[in-house]
């Protein structure tokens, strides 16, 4: 199959990370089911580090990357291989809090002492190796230092505390927080406890990964009242076009991922980091999309889009039913081993459609321009970048951002993203990957000089059984990739593209747009 194969990991590597790893998960067995119930046993904050470590559910740290807004070119390769490197030490932490659950029951200093502790005294020296990229590239190191470095344990209670969805599709508000930053509390703290192995399995569950999601995390979508639509969840995710202005289409047709292209790295936040993202990709468009790929490597690539003028690459976090299967990546860093488990499931439709702007025209997008919508971390990040929509073939009227749905006999799952329109009109990227582009204002103009381009909206629809909520826990559910902390929550959805259509195509995208046309 055409699988990305250009990983530089040994597997026989990879395989032994993932034997201690899927302990590991395995061992915190009651930290995504059981905990809930038993949660509420104490307070949890930055202030207060004698947390019931028993209620401890997961990890959650400042996003230093989103703090990142200038960072000079010449340092943004050894920043963002910094940056991964926060990622994989609060990764090990998650994963040493679910393998310790006993040693936590007998002391309520443990979480702070052997795990909090010792992960800030780590994310402190890579931040510190962050600043000094940055001043010899003749910037300025990162501000707060020491809040950026702490990270707190979030409270069982806390995961899907302070409203949600509820049943009209408004925002989520579970889990958002601010990046205050834990505490140090001194003493290292050492492994006194032996390993909870609760295994794999949640008393026939097919299968469910221990790390989420839960029965709170979906919604039955025929008691979601209508909305309208599909309208994002992040400041200004909305559809870009309208009835005026440019109100032309232009569809491209690239596939559903049925050759199995997938992969864990990440080229745009992770440049030259084997499993970047520690999550699983579908790709579709260009076939060359690993974390080496450079972009005349992109030029030359194939691609799986009908329009062989378009070999811009489209990628996002596989979907998976937590059905007890061993995927291809069962093993490996980036599934298995990271708590992304079960089968991976293949679109039956993948819509990608690019549209106007109900202000006025749009001007071509630069080659290699890079977007990512939605945030891998939302849950742990708040709302400021999170961008999803879920919804059921029949009921897209209704829309869900922080709950998955449950579709009713007969339809399908959606997965709805609407990407940023306005460009700067000089960067194909920024340091946090975000600054470069924007979202429409409500009237459809672009802000601060910005000009606006053709926007991506992404369709994903998918055949996959209802799950079943049975005595408070959820049966066969599905759930996107993502970073283990993330708990699977569906707030944490999130889309990438990068441009690389040619000159003459992405001509007549613009024309088609601009002149009301529907091409594709």
């Amino acid at each position: 199959m055409g699988r990305t194969n250009r990983k530089r990991r040994s597997t026989l590597a990879n395989r032994a990370i993932a034997a201690s790893a899927a302990l590991a998960l395995g061992g915190g067995g009651l930290l995504a089911a059981n905990i809930y119930a038993s949660a509420g046993e104490g307070k949890n904050s930055p202030q207060n580090a004698q947390t019931t470590a028993a209620g401890v559910a997961t990890i959650k740290c400042p996003d230093v990357g989103q703090k990142l807004t200038d960072v000079p070119k010449g340092a943004r390769a050894g920043v963002d291989k910094e940056l991964a490197k926060l990622d994989q030490q609060v990764t090990e932490a998650y994963k040493r809090l679910a393998d310790t659950r006993q040693a936590q029951a007998g002391d309520s200093s443990y979480v702070n002492n052997a795990i909090l502790s010792p992960l800030k005294s780590k994310r402190t020296a890579t931040i510190d190796r962050i600043g000094i990229n940055i001043k010899r590239a003749g910037g300025k190191a990162p501000q707060q230092q020491d809040q950026l470095a702490g990270c707190e344990g979030v409270p069982a209670d806390q995961i899907n505390a302070g409203g949600g969805q509820g049943q009209n599709g408004g925002q989520g508000q579970g889990g958002q927080g601010q990046d205050q930053g834990g505490q140090d509390q001194g003493g290292q703290g050492q492994d006194q406890g032996g390993q909870d192995q609760g295994g794999q399995d949640q008393g026939g569950n097919g299968g469910q990964v221990l790390n989420g999601p839960e029965a709170g995390d979906f919604q039955d979508i025929t008691q979601v009242q209508p909305t309208g639509g599909a309208k994002g969840v992040g400041p200004n995710g909305l559809p870009a076009n309208g009835d005026s202005g440019s109100t032309g289409t232009f569809t491209t047709s690239c596939g559903t991922n049925g050759n199995d292209n997938h992969n864990s790295d990440n080229i745009i936040v992770a440049p030259g980091v084997d499993n970047g993202a520690q999550h699983t990709h579908d790709y579709v468009g260009n076939q060359d999309n690993d974390a080496f790929t450079s972009d005349q490597e992109f030029l030359q690539a194939d691609t799986s889009c009908q329009n062989q003028g378009d070999k811009s690459s489209y990628y996002w976090p596989v979907l998976r039913l937590q059905d007890g299967t061993d995927e291809f990546d069962a093993n490996d860093l980036g599934g298995g081993a990271e708590g992304n488990i079960g089968k991976i499931l293949e679109a039956s439709q993948a819509e990608l459609k690019f549209v106007g702007n109900k202000a006025g025209d749009v001007v071509a997008m630069p080659s290699a321009l890079r977007i990512i919508t939605g945030d891998a971390k939302a849950f742990s990040n708040g709302l400021a970048n999170a961008n999803t929509n879920w919804s059921c073939t029949g009921f897209e009227d209704r829309q869900l951002t922080d709950k998955y749905p449950i579709c009713p006999e007969g339809s399908s799952v959606v997965r709805t993203s609407f990407f940023q329109s306005c460009w700067d009109g000089q960067n194909i990227d920024s340091a946090n990957h975000r600054t470069h582009v924007a979202f429409v204002q409500e009237d459809g103009t672009c802000a601060n000089g910005f000009q606006a381009i053709p926007q991506l909206q992404a369709r994903l629809v998918y055949d996959v059984p209802a799950p079943q909520i049975q005595n408070g826990q959820v049966v066969n559910p599905f759930a996107v990739d993502g970073f283990p902390t993330e708990l699977h929550k569906a707030i944490t959805d999130h889309n990438d593209f990068i441009n690389f259509f040619d000159e003459n195509t992405m001509n007549q995208v613009v024309d088609c747009i601009n002149s009301g046309q529907d091409c594709q």
